[in-house]
């Protein structure tokens, strides 16, 4: 019996190590830090953001502007009790505007950061997916995300990928 456990044991441990999948690993954000073209692109994409916002903080001068006019209207005497309510809803919109303004240039600028860094992005993961399968790797972990708590340096392939791109 203890002979037919032994031997089943080992079985057990060749099957298991004969499956053993190998795991490599690398740094993205260090990565992509260094490439040229990520830096192009987050300048592109900062002066983007640099346009939308201005035109929105002109809506917002804009928008205080009127609000004071009106308050030294209202102030002064200047103005009618049925006037200030239309003007007071006319703010109201324009205020409104403003904050759709605003979550519409968040989006813009999303989609913009998507459009920019999508090739990069694809070019990397290509060459990734191409050192994987050469060095014989099952699964790539990336360490930037910070939850591995041990890794051996054997298993790091962010040098040969940063060669394959070509950041020296």
């Amino acid at each position: 019996m203890k002979y037919l456990f032994s031997l089943s044991l080992l079985v057990l441990l060749t099957y298991s190590t004969v499956d053993a999948q190998r795991v490599g690993h690398l740094d993205s954000q260090a990565l992509l830090s260094e490439m040229p073209e990520v830096r192009g692109a987050e300048s592109n994409l900062e002066a983007y953001q640099a346009q939308l916002q201005k035109k929105g903080q002109q809506m917002i001068e804009s928008f205080q502007r009127k609000y004071q006019e009106l308050a030294q209207k209202e102030q002064a005497g200047e103005i009618a009790p049925k006037r200030l309510e239309e003007e007071t809803q006319k703010l109201r919109e324009e205020e409104q505007k403003i904050q759709t303004y605003e979550q519409e240039m968040q989006q813009k600028v999303m989609t913009r950061r998507e459009e920019l860094l999508k090739p990069i992005l694809d070019r990397v993961n290509a060459i990734i997916e191409d050192v994987a399968k050469e060095k014989g790797f099952d699964y790539v972990i990336d360490v930037s995300a910070g939850s591995l708590l041990y890794v051996d340096d054997e298993f790091d392939i962010t040098e040969i990928v940063r060669d394959r791109i070509g950041i020296e």
